[in-house]
């Protein structure tokens, strides 16, 4: 399935004494915060008293986004990459995505869209983390009706995140917003490939084809969306857009 926030934790075990390596007390910190969010913020905020710098403040972000606490992860995220900053840390960058990405589940395009600029304006990010955080800023110039430059974003996201099937969705989903139909359509079969079984990829499978005047294609995603996530958003908008096919008695 896919994940609307891609924050990714070490896995490790539970938190442990004072003698435990930067790193290693970070790992674990974070690894609490997916179990325990609240023993995490805890153990985040004894540790930054203690001197643990952006590393506690990262824990803290993790533990508030653990609970959906969005705003809150966000200005976490945002305070680490600026302590990282001044200690002239690269994982800066790393921060400042996390921050973007946080905010933009929290609704605040435009606060995502600053702190992702300065993840990529940072130029350490490379990889898969750097096609994610041009996956959020396009998402952001999305919502700020700047679909032209959301494209470019979503074209060099493609080249390094080209996995993860949110990136083609978003893409096939832009595509058709701009009316270019066959590119929605190579961008969909692609999001299909990689995630069939999200309700969200056949919805707007269902879109597409429904767009290109194909009604049987429609009707196969559109059911295949119900059938997934009933009461989810995308569920209940397929169902409402197959009653356009049911006929009056």
């Amino acid at each position: 399935m896919i994940l609307t926030l891609l924050l990714i934790a070490t896995q490790a075990s539970p938190v442990a004494g004072p003698a435990v390596s930067r790193p290693d007390r970070a790992a674990r910190c974070g690894a609490l915060a997916q179990t325990d969010p609240t023993a995490a913020r805890a153990e985040a905020g004894r540790w930054r008293i203690g001197g643990g710098g952006y590393l506690a403040r990262q824990c803290a972000g993790l533990a508030f986004a653990a609970e959906k606490n969005w705003p809150s992860a966000a200005v976490e995220f945002e305070e680490a990459a600026r302590e990282a900053q001044v200690a002239k840390d690269a994982s800066a960058a790393n921060y400042w995505a996390q921050g973007g990405n946080a905010w933009l589940a929290a609704g605040q395009p435009a606060k995502a869209r600053a702190a992702l600029d300065s993840a990529l304006v940072a130029g350490t990010l490379t990889g898969l983390p750097l096609g994610e955080a041009q996956l959020d800023h396009a998402r952001a110039l999305v919502a700020a009706g700047e679909l032209d430059a959301a494209r470019g974003d979503l074209d060099r996201a493609l080249k390094n995140a080209g996995d993860d099937p949110l990136a083609w969705l978003l893409s096939a989903t832009l595509a058709r917003r701009m009316n270019d139909l066959p590119r929605a359509k190579t961008d969909i079969a692609e999001a299909l490939k990689r995630s069939a079984d999200d309700a969200s990829v056949q919805l707007e499978a269902g879109n597409i084809a429904a767009a290109l005047g194909d009604e049987p294609g429609a009707r196969t995603a559109w059911g295949a969306a119900v059938r997934l996530a009933p009461t989810s958003d995308a569920g209940r908008n397929a169902a409402a857009a197959l009653k356009q096919f049911d006929v009056s008695k």
